[in-house]
């Protein structure tokens, strides 16, 4: 048997299904590429191993779970006994802007200083916070929060981010109410996906001025939504950055009477090192981004 379709099978075992599995991978796959090789692994097997909705294992599927589950299991515990335990390892969950957009110049700082450690990078949803530090699978989120943390948890506000639309660098509107002049928008939306906490807080300020703008297109990161509204197709809504702003090849309309997008630090453990350390290059950025506007 193919020992990766088994480390597939493994995931999608544990995690009660391939879309879950994808989520928890600690390398990056697509959920086609996952069903195409847990395919290839039941064929090979001649038997279904295990039923897709509901999910739940087959008596075949039960029988092969417990044969590898140990090994895999185990194989965390066995890296740390020969000698990868000395490295210090530094989990962080964020938002998928937040991970694309903000984090690479702070992990450059903080990995300037730092005795070599390894990373883990989580894309997250402000719901999965208090899941993900109840399974120890993060030491340290940066996101936005959409209710109170459980009380073992610590906290910091980092900043509050005023909303922005952002418009190409020919656009002739010059202020926000300029694109829903007759209760409307006028040109198609370009947004960040329904996870992020920036699309709620606007969608929800529009729903109380009774102002319909539908999303048009959906980009996964800021970067990108930025690249789609410069070639022309369309007005895209981000958390405001002095990056951002300096962007030539676009305009920044912020939106000072939205509710602001806050966004947090959120840990467990503050004596942590590499916590401790992050946190302090997450401040400082902070200070010294913001302090520019």
């Amino acid at each position: 048997m193919n020992i990766h379709h088994l480390e597939l099978y493994y995931y999608v075992a544990t995690h009660g299904g391939i879309s879950r599995a994808v989520r928890h991978m600690p390398y990056g796959i697509q959920q086609p590429a996952v069903s195409s090789q847990i395919l290839a692994l039941e064929e090979e097997l001649g038997t279904r191993l295990f039923e897709r909705t509901p999910f739940r294992l087959t008596p075949a599927g039960e029988e092969l779970f417990s044969a590898i589950r140990p090994f895999f299991d185990s194989l965390d515990g066995l890296a740390a006994r020969i000698g990868k335990k000395s490295t210090p390892r530094l989990r962080i969950g964020a938002a998928e802007a937040v991970l694309s957009d903000y984090l690479p110049p702070i992990l450059q700082r903080l990995k300037a200083h730092q005795p070599p450690f390894r990373l883990g990078l989580r894309a997250m949803g402000a719901t999965e916070i208090d899941p993900l530090f109840a399974a120890g699978e993060i030491d340290i989120a940066l996101s936005p929060l959409d209710r109170r943390v459980a009380g073992r948890l610590k906290r910091e506000l980092l900043v509050s981010v005023p909303l922005a639309l952002i418009v190409p660098k020919a656009s002739k509107a010059r202020t926000p109410e300029m694109l829903w002049a007759d209760g409307a928008g006028s040109e198609p939306l370009i947004c960040l996906p329904p996870a992020e906490r920036v699309c709620w807080l606007f969608h929800e300020e529009l729903k109380r001025r009774r102002i319909e703008w539908p999303v048009s297109i959906e980009a996964s990161s800021v970067a990108l939504l930025t690249r789609y509204v410069a070639n022309g197709y369309g007005v895209g809504v981000a958390g405001f950055s002095p990056a951002l702003e300096r962007e030539r090849s676009v305009r920044v309309l912020p939106l000072n009477d939205f509710p602001p997008l806050e966004i947090y630090a959120v840990w467990s453990d503050e004596e942590a090192p590499l916590v401790k350390a992050l946190l302090e290059e997450v401040r400082s950025y902070v200070r010294g981004e913001w302090s520019k506007r």
